[in-house]
């Protein structure tokens, strides 16, 4: 015979499984027990954030409340607050879903958690400002003492370790949209990120490439590049749950381009996510140490 804590868990746990709405979801003890877990003093003014964020937006409010509250997990998981003015993380709707986003100011603030970094940044180059570019070191040499007009024509990201290793990395307007155009399915559609802020994204899109390939990277850097744009469709109750549940309607981190959708599925549009795509990490080797796959051996030679 059910005890009445197997009865009662039972209750909240179909309430859970039925909620229709955001407000219902952040009512049910589960989640706000799991949001007070991860947050602790600071998930009321999480949730009141979500909230206001949801209801100021009509696309955001009539994607599934399921995969809102999740991707809103996944930023409290980073403690990385969702306020779009921030630029730190954000959640986007695609048709009948919501998806985590990282901002690149993100990958910043995850970086200068690990105390490893003396420094990292991305920024937009414009046009005259570049002396130099050294496609066998990365390095580049700007003056903005020779900019000629507000015309952008390029996205560097830059980051130096204490130990003294630092990394540019350098696209080209042309060679964003095509990285963009190639990996993202929905590059040119009206409403999409690309096409909002097509900045925001082209200094995201270097920085994640830079850290994926050469960063050391902390287990949250780790996640936030995973869960970048992933899709969980049910609540999260669990860290482990976050990286067992989500998905990648688009692929992520592919390396084959986005494929044109079949126009005949009854398949929610979650074929509309972004897919930045990077390269692996590859070796990288100098005399303070080796960076291998985003770890850093201390004083191994090859």
């Amino acid at each position: 015979m059910a005890n009445v804590k197997d009865i009662t868990t039972r209750i909240e746990q179909s309430k859970l499984t039925n909620a229709t709405t955001l407000n219902e979801l952040v009512s049910n003890e589960k989640i706000k027990k799991r949001f007070d877990e991860v947050l602790g003093k600071k998930a009321p003014q999480f949730i009141s954030s979500l909230l206001s964020l949801t209801n100021a937006k009509p696309e955001l409010k009539a994607a599934d409340p399921k995969t809102v509250i999740s991707a809103a997990m996944i930023a409290a998981t980073l403690d990385l607050p969702i306020n779009p003015n921030l630029g730190f993380a954000y959640i986007v709707p695609y048709g009948k879903v919501a998806s985590f986003q990282m901002g690149w100011k993100g990958f910043v603030q995850l970086a200068i958690r690990t105390g490893l970094y003396q420094t990292m940044n991305a920024a937009e180059l414009y046009e005259g400002e570049l002396i130099s570019n050294n496609r066998i070191t990365g390095e580049i040499v700007i003056d903005e003492s020779k900019k000629k007009s507000d015309k952008i024509v390029a996205y560097v990201a830059y980051f130096k370790l204490k130990t003294g290793f630092e990394k540019y990395l350098y696209m080209t307007v042309d060679q964003v949209k095509k990285h963009a155009s190639r990996y993202s399915k929905s590059y040119s559609r009206p409403g999409t990120p690309w096409q909002i802020n097509f900045d925001a994204m082209a200094l995201k899109t270097v920085l994640k490439m830079i850290l994926s390939k050469y960063a050391i990277l902390s287990i949250e850097m780790q996640s936030a590049i995973t869960l970048d744009q992933g899709v969980i469709d049910s609540p999260v109750e669990s860290s482990a749950d976050i990286q067992a549940q989500v998905i990648y309607p688009d692929g992520s981190d592919s390396l084959e381009p986005a494929k044109e959708e079949n126009k005949n599925t009854d398949t929610p549009k979650t074929e509309e996510m972004e897919n930045d795509a990077i390269e692996p990490p590859n070796d990288y080797h100098e005399k303070s140490g080796n960076l291998i796959d985003g770890n850093y051996e201390k004083g191994v030679e090859k």
